[in-house]
């Protein structure tokens, strides 16, 4: 009888732990959850099998300088827009305005924002997608973009380079980042899976790194970190990190929920394979431009009438 009791639970097990439903990260997982934790993506989609998986660690002695890794060049990063902040359920997001964009950097031609979003541990511990050599941040911010002559990001992820995400690694500082005071108060609004609000007047330059912090960066090709997982990723992983406090750094496993009692926490997928791939890195300087034009008599008194010619 005590054989047949394990072999009734070897059998039904399976088609409890695996759950069918929906995809889920490490720290959701359970028996009775019904979802597929990041070993059994596979299972929701054959992608997150492939072999250009993301996120990867990044072995800084065998990365490979590219000296045509030059420099970005962002537009539109600097305007101010009232944006929308959403909790989908699996992370906090914020979608952009089409006409912020990213050249350069080697990119096949310019790339329109869609959204950001974040990745983070629990209490401003461990919880970046990316390490390097070995070493995983508290978060972890992407900024999605697809190529200017797609509609949407169905159409970029049929090809190859159609998607570009700068990714930027946060550290814990002894005082809070004023400049994120706005993104951080807006979570108490968006708590709850389904939810939104706006948050005005946002800069994506008051989120990002300094402009001489941005030279220096990682670039290899790699995938979506959520299922489906396509692999059509520029990846783009800046150096320097963003300083939060703690307390800013622990807002977000605190305040928010993937459903009702149930804390956003270890929102990252584990590092994959590299198989073979080359991580690149660059040494390179930035141009931040506004689409704002000048005067012909502004011009003329700041002593650049050579502009008109």
């Amino acid at each position: 009888m005590k054989q047949l009791f394990l072999v009734l639970i070897f059998t039904v097990l399976p088609h409890i732990t695996v759950g069918a439903g929906d995809w889920c990260y490490q720290s959701q997982f359970s028996c009775s959850a019904q979802c597929s934790s990041p070993s059994n993506w596979i299972k929701i989609s054959a992608k997150c099998g492939e072999k250009k998986q993301s996120p990867i660690n990044i072995v800084t002695r065998k990365t490979v300088y590219d000296s045509k890794l030059n420099s970005f060049t962002f537009e539109n990063y600097d305007s101010s827009n009232t944006v929308i902040i959403k909790n989908n359920g699996h992370t906090v997001q914020v979608d952009l305005a089409a006409n912020i964009t990213i050249s350069g950097g080697r990119l096949e031609g310019k790339y329109k924002a869609l959204q950001l979003h974040l990745h983070w541990g629990t209490d401003a511990g461990p919880g970046s997608e990316h390490t390097v050599d070995g070493e995983q941040y508290p978060m972890e911010l992407h900024i999605v973009h697809i190529k200017r002559n797609y509609t949407d990001i169905t159409q970029a992820l049929t090809d190859p380079t159609g998607v570009a995400v700068l990714g930027f690694m946060y550290e814990e500082a002894a005082q809070d980042n004023i400049k994120y005071k706005p993104l951080i108060d807006a979570l108490l609004k968006v708590q709850d899976k389904g939810t939104d609000s706006t948050i005005p007047n946002m800069k994506l330059t008051d989120l990002i790194l300094t402009k001489e912090n941005l030279a220096n960066y990682f670039r290899y090709e790699g995938s979506l970190t959520t299922p489906s997982c396509d692999q059509a990723v520029v990846w783009t992983l800046f150096e320097k990190t963003i300083p939060l406090s703690k307390a800013q750094l622990s807002a977000f496993s605190q305040k928010l929920f993937f459903k009702t009692n149930k804390t956003m926490r270890g929102t990252f997928r584990p590092v994959q394979p590299l198989h073979g791939r080359t991580v690149y890195r660059s040494g390179s300087s930035v141009t931040f431009v506004s689409t704002t034009v000048l005067s012909v008599s502004v011009i003329c008194a700041l002593g650049l009438s050579s502009w008109l010619h």
